[in-house]
């Protein structure tokens, strides 16, 4: 019997050996494909997804009409959602040159307000197309160039005057003796608009803004204007002096320089309290006496400013300054009564009790 099973033991041995061959080449696959599969996990994406993150920018066609033909002028393509609208108005300015951003007035609806340049595309948008509608705005000058030629033409003038050209006056009436008040009137005058001059300069700031050429030339007409009729009352020889000498000059000079110091501080408080990046608030009167003028009226700077003329009409009695103060009140009231509903708004509590201009008359 043993000799019958020895030809099988090979058969057998062999039938072993290749079943247990087999084991080990299926242990081996099964942990060659694990290592493979953590090496793919290891490495991340096969491809970079920039693409994926590229196509989910959604970008804006911006179609410019002119307001009265409503025909298209010039179509902005590729805006990036993150645009504000000056840039729009720089791209705008490559395909018409003769406009440039300050020119350009764009609105959403014909008769609707200027659109701010600050102002972010997307948040007019509606759909990937945005109309607005153009509206050239004429020659612009910036607001620092604006106040600067309106308040140099002024003093300039005035001193023409008080010099006394031959050319303006009589010159042998030219050499006659002026009064005191004459002298003091220049001092005053000048020190008026070249107090202008420097807030101009050092105490307002201008956000860049532009106005119309032809709001200039009025400006200039109307200050240039009345400086050379005033001036040329006030400076020539036949000039009387007020009626109650001395004293009324000395009283409203003093009221004069009191309301020109008072101006002055409450546009540094203005300035300061614009600019000092804070929360928004209504200026608060400080230790300083000139701000307490606060706690009456919304816009002390233009009490002060009609305070100014008044005082100068009655230190000079002349009819020119006069109506020169009363065109002033009224002017100075207009702003005031709309500066006055702005600040209503804004801060309703601290301003419902207080007037625009003067004490419960505005």
């Amino acid at each position: 019997m043993h000799r019958r099973q020895k030809p099988s033991t090979p058969e057998r041995k062999g039938d072993l050996a290749a079943h247990e061959g087999s084991l080990p080449m299926s242990h081996n696959d099964k942990r060659s494909f694990f290592n493979f599969s953590q090496l793919v996990l290891s490495a991340g994406h096969l491809k970079s997804p920039p693409v994926l993150k590229h196509s989910k920018i959604t970008y804006f066609e911006v179609e410019i009409l002119d307001v009265q033909s409503k025909k298209q002028i010039c179509l902005v393509d590729k805006v990036p959602p993150s645009s504000t609208l000056l840039d729009v108005k720089h791209r705008f300015q490559k395909a018409c040159p003769q406009w440039y951003p300050s020119r350009v007035g764009l609105q959403l609806e014909c008769n609707g307000p200027y659109l701010k340049d600050s102002i972010n595309i997307q948040s007019l948008a509606v759909s990937s197309i945005i109309t607005l509608y153009f509206t050239d705005l004429g020659q612009q000058v910036g607001w620092t160039t604006f106040f600067l030629t309106e308040y140099t033409g002024p003093l300039l003038i005035y001193l023409l005057f008080y010099i006394r050209l031959s050319t303006i006056y009589d010159q042998v009436e030219s050499k006659n003796f002026r009064h005191p008040v004459v002298h003091l009137a220049c001092f005053c005058h000048c020190l008026h608009y070249i107090r202008h001059l420097l807030e101009t300069l050092f105490v307002h700031k201008f956000s860049g803004g532009h106005t119309p050429l032809k709001n200039m030339i009025k400006g200039c007409a109307f200050y240039w204007g009345f400086t050379s009729w005033i001036a040329y009352y006030i400076n020539h020889p036949r000039y009387t002096p007020p009626s109650f000498g001395h004293k009324q000059v000395s009283f409203a000079a003093l009221a004069f320089l009191m309301c020109e110091a008072g101006n002055h501080f409450i546009n540094v408080a203005l300035a300061h309290q614009n600019h000092s990046g804070l929360k928004a608030c209504f200026p608060s009167p400080t230790y300083n006496p000139f701000t307490w003028l606060f706690f009456l009226v919304s816009c002390p700077n233009y009490t002060y400013e009609v305070g100014s003329w008044v005082s100068f009409t009655v230190m000079t009695q002349t009819l020119p300054v006069g109506i020169f103060a009363f065109l002033m009140v009224i002017q100075m009231s207009l702003w005031a009564q709309k500066k006055h509903k702005l600040y209503l708004k804004r801060f309703y509590p601290e301003v419902r009790r207080k007037a625009a201009m003067i004490p419960i008359i505005f």
